[in-house]
This record gives C-alpha cells, structure tokens and sequence, in this order.
C-alpha cells in the first residue's frame, strides 16, 4: 500500500486480477465503495463528490473496474461489428468477464482492506455492478445507493440515444486514436450526457483529459467492458433480493440510460426511495449534487 497525504493506494486481487484502489480515508469513518461506470477510472470520480463524502464523517474508496486505469488489462480484441449486429439481433454475445466477475473484484477489495460492511454508492455500469453486489453479499451492504443506472441488458428498444451510441461505437472500434481525436470524442460526449448548458471545451477539461489518458495508456478494455454489459444476464429478478436499504438517483433526461430504468427499478427494489432529478442528464456535476445532497445524506445517516 502507497500512502500519501491525502489518501492511501494499492491493489486487491481477485483469481489472479489485480484492482487498483484509492482510500481517501479518514480511517475511522464510515466506508463507502465507490463503483463506476463503463470506461471510468477512480480518477473520474469528481473532487466535490469526495469532498462530500469527508464532510460528512464518511470514507469513500474508489478503485479502477477491471480492464481501465491501473487494474488488470485482458488480452482479447473484440470482434464489434459482428457482436454489434449481434446486438441489434438480439443474439447470444461472448465476453472475456461477465458483470458477476466485477461485482466480486469489489467485494475482494472490502476483504482487502478488512471492511465488514461498507455503504455502496455507484453509477452507471458501476451501478449494475452494485446491484449484485447488494443481491448476493448483503451482509457487505449498510446501504446502496443506485445512480443512473439499470437492472435490463440493453437492447435496441432500450439503449442510449443514436448520438451516444455512435460516440461509444468509435470509441470501441478505435480506442488508440489520437490525442486530438479522443478530446473531440470526450468533448462531445459529454456535452451530450452532461448538464444542458455548461460549458465542457475549457483548458481544465483539456487538461484533465489528458491527464487521465496518460494513466491510462492501453484504452482497448472499455470494448471489453461494454461487451461484458451485453453479455451478462438482466438482473430484473437478482434485484427483489436486495434487503439493503436503497436509494435510486436518475436524470429526468438521461440520454445514455432512459429515466423508465428508474421507475422499473423502484417498483422492484424492497422499499426503495427513488429521486428524479430534472435538469440532470447522466453525470453528477456539483449542480446536481446539491440538488440531491441533502435526500443522499439522510439516506446514508439514519441507515449507519
């Protein structure tokens, strides 16, 4: 384990892959695992989002999914435009892992660092990771809380808008492409699933983008990861097993995950609370962090 001033790093490992992790502490507070989306490194996760977390007594550890980041990188290259009509199909797709594969890296890194029990917060992909992790390690679980996320495989009558699509399509297809491409691709992106009306193309998104991509050299494991999305199982049924307390977070106009996942969820979900959220769309700005703080720390607190 590296430790630095603000916060403590190393790895966990789970049958052979090596999960990169960052404990930004304090020790003694209340843990909460961090899980991300498709594509996102720990370094993803927004500072006034961990900010949050410390000021509340909490300790939030984020870590690096399988296949982006410093985790462990699979060998096998995607063959996208056969599984992409595979997709539209509605056919059987293969991948290197499955969702349960990375719901089990997260649970090995709470044995890693000796947590008993730890509050679940995650996004997206990372979301769908958490509902299995909640379903099946509930002993693991204080509280869940379910942002922008789904329990159905996608499908073509169920999946992000054509615009997106096509950004997450040239990313798959061709994830060595240049500097100068990527930062067109990231900029558009996230003017797409970001707030409506802010400013994304500014010298610190540059920079920070770059910075990231520099962590991050071998970018081929985001069409891995997303294979592994259309390959596994929905978890519609997995999901009325979750006893844990659940919070579920969605954009009134998410264009990468349709807000009906939200309400689909909540009437599944045992006695969970479900908070639309109007001028958010996929991505948890410090706009649309204060427009749910208040709800999300309630959730936490009277659940500790």
């Amino acid at each position: 384990m590296k430790n630095n001033q603000q916060y403590k790093e190393g790895f966990s490992e789970n049958n052979g892959v090596k999960i990169f992790y960052r404990d930004y502490g304090p020790e003694d507070g209340d843990p909460v695992l961090m899980v991300h989306g498709l594509g996102a490194q720990l370094v993803h996760w927004q500072p006034h989002l961990i900010s949050f977390f410390q000021a509340n007594n909490f300790r939030p550890i984020a870590y690096d999914n399988r296949d982006v980041g410093l985790s462990s990188r699979f060998a096998a290259t995607p063959s996208f435009v056969l599984d992409y009509i595979k997709y539209f199909l509605r056919l059987p797709i293969k991948s290197e892992y499955k969702i349960d594969d990375m719901a089990d890296d997260g649970i090995q890194l709470l044995e890693t660092l000796k947590i008993d029990k730890a509050h679940i917060f995650s996004t997206s992909m990372g979301g769908m990771i958490a509902q299995i992790i909640s379903a099946q390690y509930p002993e693991k679980v204080k509280t869940f809380t379910l942002i922008a996320s789904t329990a159905s495989t996608p499908s073509p009558i169920n999946a992000p808008t054509r615009a997106v699509r096509e950004i997450m399509l040239q990313r798959s297809k061709n994830p060595n492409a240049s500097y100068d491409e990527i930062l067109k691709r990231e900029i558009k992106m996230v003017s797409l699933i970001g707030m409506e009306g802010r400013e994304v193309d500014t010298p610190e998104f540059r920079k920070e983008t770059i910075e990231n991509l520099g962590r991050s050299k071998d970018r081929s494991g985001y069409a891995r990861q997303l294979l592994s999305i259309l390959a596994s199982k929905d978890r519609l049924k997995k999901i009325k097993k979750i006893k844990a307390p659940t919070l579920i977070i969605h954009g009134k106009d998410d264009p990468m995950i349709h807000v009906k996942n939200a309400y689909r969820m909540h009437k599944l979900i045992p006695h969970s609370k479900l908070k639309i959220i109007k001028n958010m769309r996929h991505l948890i700005e410090p706009e649309v962090l204060k427009q749910f703080e208040g709800v999300l720390l309630e959730h936490l607190k009277n659940s500790s």
